[in-house]
């Protein structure tokens, strides 16, 4: 197997280009879905009962906090979908740093539309930049190391190309987006087989040329299990930092190593030094704090 950048005391190579959010018609879709749960079936009818039908309004989005931006293709295009001659100028882009009191975008339009899609713009933004926000936290963490952070699968449903997203802005790399995508022996993959060895013979014997294989392991038997077994990355699961370094000698570069567990800014550092090529996290995109974001008419 050829080594591993990380492993051959190579930087990691950074993207070409600026992370691309999903297809806009993904994107319409789920905003339309938010905005049907919000309006209901008589629409806002506070808004309907207090603003007459033509009025219009000029709007800025303002951060209440600093942090990273993400999502302003859902907030644009909530007020686009209630108003299609909205006008929404972009201050600071996707992945984009933002000041507290910083302008992320102004916008008018009519003001029924911007009040009835306010929320849902809102509720995509802050949630997406808050994920953003601790991306780029975890990874500026891990900065003078090789260590990359990846994100996992627990998202929140039908959110998952979104939030995937935001964790790429914050400077952060995608996981498997599915159980389709690779495969991922599991403990209780494990154990239903019968050990390491038979899970792999059987996913190689079932999967194309083109599939990854990754196996967790708890323990440096483990491990060596999934090397001998042939695995293209180990998932070390929860391991001690002592129990790391250990594994990453184990594996001297003949597999990919990720770090499970545990993945906070604080504790990157420690778990970074032990030579893990990734380390995951699954409560950024679960668990991430929204990022303090407001509609403010100027």
């Amino acid at each position: 197997m050829t080594e591993h950048p990380a492993r051959s005391g190579e930087p990691m190579p950074a993207p070409l280009f600026p992370p691309a959010p999903p297809p806009p018609f993904l994107i319409t879709q789920l905003v339309q879905a938010a905005l049907a749960e919000d309006l209901g079936r008589a629409g806002d009818i506070t808004t309907a009962a207090l603003i007459p039908p033509g009025q219009r309004i000029k709007a800025v989005l303002t951060a209440r906090e600093p942090g990273v931006v993400a999502g302003l293709p859902c907030a644009e295009a909530a007020f686009r979908l209630l108003d299609p001659e909205i006008r929404f100028e972009t201050v600071i882009p996707d992945g984009g740093r933002v000041a507290a009191g910083g302008v992320i975008a102004r916008l008018s339009g009519l003001a029924r539309a911007v009040l009835g899609a306010e929320r849902v713009a809102l509720n995509f933004l802050c949630h997406l930049s808050g994920i953003a926000t601790l991306t780029a936290a975890i990874t500026a963490a891990l900065a003078p190391s090789r260590t990359r952070l990846v994100c996992t699968r627990k998202t929140l449903p039908g959110l998952r190309a979104l939030q995937k997203y935001a964790v790429r802005l914050g400077g952060g790399f995608n996981h498997r987006f599915g159980l389709d995508d690779a495969v991922l022996i599991k403990d209780n993959h494990i154990a239903l087989c019968g050990g390491v060895a038979e899970a792999v013979r059987r996913a190689r014997a079932a999967v194309g040329h083109m599939v990854k294989i990754a196996c967790e392991a708890e323990t440096l038997e483990d491990v060596a299990a999934a090397l001998a077994a042939g695995v293209d990355a180990v998932l070390l699961d929860n391991m001690t930092p002592a129990a790391l370094r250990a594994a990453v000698a184990l594996i001297g570069g003949r597999a990919v190593s990720e770090a499970s567990g545990r993945i906070t800014p604080e504790t990157a550092p420690e778990i970074a030094a032990t030579g893990v090529d990734l380390v995951s996290a699954g409560w950024i995109t679960h668990s991430a704090r929204a990022l303090d974001i407001g509609l403010d008419l100027p």
